[in-house]
């Protein structure tokens, strides 16, 4: 029987589509008849946040907010699966991880488009659930959408060792919150000193994290 549960952020976890999002947010702006300003630099420094909080983030008034949300959407569907591959090891991470332990999906992206982009890679099969940001309320760093996806699971913490794999402080924190151990991986948006400010373990890649898992006892 399988004793532990590993949930996989998606964006800069085992996947990049830094490509398709930069070109995706730029194209918005352009269908809202707005200049944007800022950097692709900035535009990657607020991924891993729900699309209307990016948004946001980048300068969009509030009233608007849903109207570029929307304008993303529409684009990001058509060229998402020619503009994303999968990062280095991700998916004998995931293979690797199917043998040891329950697996499930955890992301702020639309869970749609996710399902869709893992069935392209071939490994939508290999999870139990998965969790995007139209399935909760309140999206990571809350812990709702950890708590959901272990919900969906059945997964009773008593008697499963649950992780978190995910590539920015937002999948950490809310892993935290959920009271469940994490592990942080360098392939994606987030800082290392930053990242080791909210999990005790900091590593290259999802497979590195997956082995780690495997051998470590539960932290908790």
């Amino acid at each position: 029987m399988k004793t532990k549960v590993i949930l996989f952020d998606l964006d800069g976890t085992l996947i990049d589509s830094t490509q398709a999002i930069i070109g995706t947010f730029r194209h918005a702006f352009e269908v809202q008849g707005e200049i944007f300003h800022g950097s692709d630099e900035d535009i990657k420094s607020v991924i891993g946040y729900p699309l209307d909080i990016m948004f946001s983030k980048l300068g969009v008034k509030e009233t608007k907010v849903w109207d570029y949300v929307d304008s993303y959407k529409e684009r990001y569907r058509v060229i998402s699966k020619q503009q994303t591959t999968l990062l280095d090891k991700a998916q004998e991470a995931v293979e690797y991880a199917s043998k040891f332990a329950r697996l499930g999906v955890v992301t702020t992206k639309t869970g749609l488009y996710s399902v869709e982009l893992l069935e392209h890679f071939g490994l939508m099969h290999y999870f139990e659930t998965l969790v995007g940001r139209e399935h909760v309320q309140n999206p990571k760093p809350h812990p709702e959408p950890i708590i959901t996806a272990l919900n969906n699971m059945k997964i009773d913490k008593s008697f499963f060792e649950v992780w978190m794999i995910g590539d920015t402080k937002l999948d950490l924190i809310s892993a935290n919150e959920a009271k469940i151990n994490s592990v942080a991986v360098m392939c994606g948006y987030g800082e290392e000193n930053e990242l080791k400010m909210y999990s005790k373990h900091v590593v290259k890649n999802p497979l590195n994290a997956v082995e780690l898992i495997k051998n470590v006892k539960n932290m908790l």
